[in-house]
């Protein structure tokens, strides 16, 4: 790929990105209603999202194994009381992350 070829993908994409952040606030301004389907999606899909990401980080876990999973189990249940604890997504994931690392190496 040619610079020039580089820069213009690198323009549309840029463009394309930022069309995407643009669109919702188009067509629901603020004197619109907004739909009570995009309420409903609101509402149920981070939950579901959430659920989907445990369901994929634990898809290749072999449970047969002489280790069992024992990290990552660790790990999940670790996540679970910090967020319960400190209701703070972030902390969550970088100290669930973190003792998974620890505990693998």
């Amino acid at each position: 790929m040619t610079v020039t070829e580089q820069i213009i993908t690198i323009l549309v994409v840029a463009f394309a990105t930022q069309l995407t952040r643009w669109v919702p606030f188009w067509a629901f301004r603020s004197s619109a209603h907004t739909p009570l389907f995009v309420n409903y999606l609101g509402r149920v899909l981070p939950p579901a999202i959430f659920a989907m990401l445990v369901v994929y980080c634990y898809k290749d876990v072999d449970f047969l194994t002489p280790s069992y999973g024992i990290s990552e189990i660790i790990s999940g249940i670790c996540v679970i009381i910090i967020q319960m604890l400190f209701k703070n997504m972030a902390y969550s994931i970088l100290l669930g992350s973190g003792l998974y690392i620890l505990l693998v190496n």
